[in-house]
């Protein structure tokens, strides 16, 4: 009975999400546009050693890769086609740090696998979108920042009583994004759970509402923000089980655009732009804002 109920709680949340254009993500849920904070534009601002940056100055506007489906971080409202949450706002704030104004960007929907291809390719100018930045990483693409701590954890129905971390996983079916790092440390650490991968996490949110799977995992950051959305469904559970610094993607080799970057955050981060996005956006998932971790400006390689 409990089962049949809930099940047909899903159907109608996923009903819900086919009305407002994607199937599986709860509806979307912030701040409207006139609550999010203006950034200054840095007209006067060059960088004429960035290839990628020249390239922009000359289209008249960035593209920046983002996700489209992950609450309070990067969503995308399908009636209107803007997209929100504090990696949006990270992306907007930089952009205006790099003389552009934030109206103009232009965001493009990248998935996790196709992150380093997108950048490699020319495809985008920076990527910002829950990118943990790691070594291996590093040997395809630059990263500034961090500009966020998160953490991997745990996001499972609220009548869920027996998986409380992921010591409790084993013979679980746990679902997570193809060619993301939680994805790659599941294999790695917790391999007696029965993984199974998506291109989105939505897709995994869909099929965890409707019993196809245990758990979802990826940082806890995406997680709070669907369960924000639908308390009465999911929660988050145990404590984060990793640590995943959030960087901001960008062409190997455009060591100046890099550096430009981490100039950026750390400025908008000492005049209170870094704290005022976090609030209208992530701070709404019920997540206390950690500080910002040391901005690793890395040598170039």
């Amino acid at each position: 009975m409990l089962r049949t109920k809930k099940a047909l709680i899903a159907a109608a949340l996923a009903v819900l999400a086919v009305a407002c254009g994607k199937e599986g993500s709860p509806p979307v849920k912030g701040p409207s546009p006139d609550q999010l904070p203006d950034y200054k534009v840095e007209s006067a601002f060059a960088l004429p050693n960035s290839a990628t940056w020249e390239k922009a100055k000359r289209r008249g506007r960035l593209v920046v890769g983002a996700k489209e489906d992950q609450p309070y971080m990067g969503e995308k409202d399908p009636a209107s086609g803007r997209y929100s949450g504090f990696d949006i706002e990270i992306a907007k704030m930089v952009a205006a740090s790099l003389g552009f104004d934030p109206a103009g960007i232009q965001f493009r929907t990248i998935a996790s696998a196709n992150r380093e291809t997108a950048l490699q390719n020319g495809q985008i100018d920076y990527y910002v979108g829950t990118y943990t930045i790691n070594d291996k990483r590093k040997k395809l693409v630059g990263f500034g920042g961090p500009y966020y701590m998160a953490g991997q954890s745990l996001l499972v129905r609220t009548d869920e009583k027996d998986i409380n971390g992921p010591q409790d996983l084993d013979g679980k079916r746990v679902c997570s994004a193809a060619g993301s790092t939680p994805y790659q440390r599941m294999q790695q650490d917790y391999p007696q759970a029965d993984l199974v991968a998506y291109d989105t996490y939505s897709v995994c949110v869909d099929n965890l509402l409707t019993y196809q799977v245990d758990a979802v995992t990826t940082d806890d950051t995406i997680l709070m923000g669907y369960a924000a959305k639908v308390p009465e469904e999911m929660k988050v559970v145990g404590a984060p089980f990793s640590k995943e610094p959030y960087g901001i993607g960008v062409p190997r080799t455009d060591t100046a655009l890099r550096f430009a970057i981490d100039d950026a955050l750390a400025a908008r981060e000492k005049n209170g732009d870094w704290q005022k996005a976090y609030d209208v956006t992530l701070g709404l998932s019920g997540r206390k804002a950690t500080p910002a971790p040391p901005i690793d400006r890395y040598p170039a390689s």
